[in-house]
């Protein structure tokens, strides 16, 4: 079997979607990758993680966050759809009507009850080589946040730590604990 290129891997996605199958993609070494839907803990841990990012980079027009159906291209024959992921306005000043042909500012990665912690590992340290600036892990089953960077160890925060991102949004305070979805009981009501 040859090896697939973003150019074969977009006909793939368009020949599915005629079909009615809704299936999220990615290229990895030009070997196609099906990415399963995430868990429901782990899309609102995205989504609570995109709303509290937006809250800061919006007003101050810092940027561009996309969710995990963005794609970026690394190369002719690797295409990946980080859950949450962060470009600089001087980097991007206008979206594009297709993939990304960039490394993002920001990766996040959040483990799904399926994911195993190796390959999201070794996905943000990839990004990170390639010229990621952070790359961060968020893993619900042990309530932590893992930070990766190009220098140094990376750095791992728990519930009464604060995410603190000083090299894309100075000032940005996210308490660790204000991640996980709250559990709501009868007495509120």
């Amino acid at each position: 079997m040859s090896l697939m290129t973003v150019e074969h891997l977009d006909r793939v996605q368009s020949t599915l979607s005629e079909a009615g199958l809704d299936y999220n993609l990615e290229l990895e070494n030009g070997t196609i990758k099906i990415v399963g839907p995430s868990d429901i803990v782990s899309s609102e841990i995205g989504t609570r993680f995109i709303a509290f990012l937006f809250a800061w980079v919006s007003p101050r027009r810092l940027g561009r966050i996309f969710d995990s159906a963005g794609g970026f291209i690394l190369s002719d024959r690797n295409l990946k759809a980080p859950d949450v992921s962060f470009v600089r306005a001087s980097r991007l000043k206008q979206s594009v009507r297709y993939f990304a042909e960039l490394v993002p500012d920001l990766v996040v990665e959040i483990k799904s009850q399926s994911d195993r912690i190796k390959p999201l590992k070794e996905k943000l340290e990839n990004f990170v080589e390639l010229g990621a600036t952070i790359g961060i892990l968020i893993d619900p089953d042990e309530l932590t946040v893992t930070v990766y960077r190009a220098i140094g160890e990376p750095i791992v925060l728990e519930n009464e730590d604060i995410l603190t991102i000083p090299e894309l949004f100075p000032g940005w305070e996210l308490p660790i604990g204000e991640l996980w979805p709250p559990v709501f009981n009868d007495e509120e009501f």
